[in-house]
């Protein structure tokens, strides 16, 4: 029925007809506007406007984002790509190695075990041997390394 003034104002909105809007009350002004300078004319009045685009929404994504902040949403079933991937395997031992070497050099400063035990315990760490702290704290433990006892 308004194809013609639907086209035309496409034309001059540079958009998809679809996304054409007749304003209800003045449908019959819009009827009798056959050229382009009456549409122009309508345009300018705002009996016929533009639709908004819709694009997808971001509202989800920023939820989930927040969520992920505070530490939810972080399961097995979220995790894409493998383990070293989100964590390098250089960057777990980094951090493990750091630990188990500042705790070995607080047992010695804290004279709890002798430089013999301190340099013993450190190549072990070195080598791998302890898998964390409470690993190499149980080893200490069994093997009666701790003069004394201040921890």
């Amino acid at each position: 029925m308004f194809s013609v003034q639907r086209r035309l104002a496409a034309g001059i909105l540079k958009c998809g007809e679809h996304r054409i809007k007749f304003d209800s009350s003045k449908l019959d002004e819009i009827k009798e506007a056959i050229t382009k300078s009456d549409v122009r004319a309508l345009i300018n009045q705002g009996a016929i406007t533009r639709r908004r685009v819709l694009n997808t929404s971001r509202f989800w994504a920023r939820k989930t984002k927040k969520q992920k902040i505070a530490g939810k949403q972080k399961g097995h079933g979220s995790r894409k790509g493998k383990k070293t991937a989100r964590l390098p395997a250089k960057r777990v031992w980094m951090n493990r190695i750091r630990l188990q070497r500042n705790f070995v050099k607080s047992l010695r400063d804290n004279k709890m075990i002798s430089t013999t035990d301190y340099h013993e315990l450190y190549m072990k760490s070195k080598g791998g041997f302890f898998r964390s702290i409470r690993h190499l704290k149980l080893y200490v433990q069994e093997k009666g390394l701790v003069k004394n006892e201040k921890r």
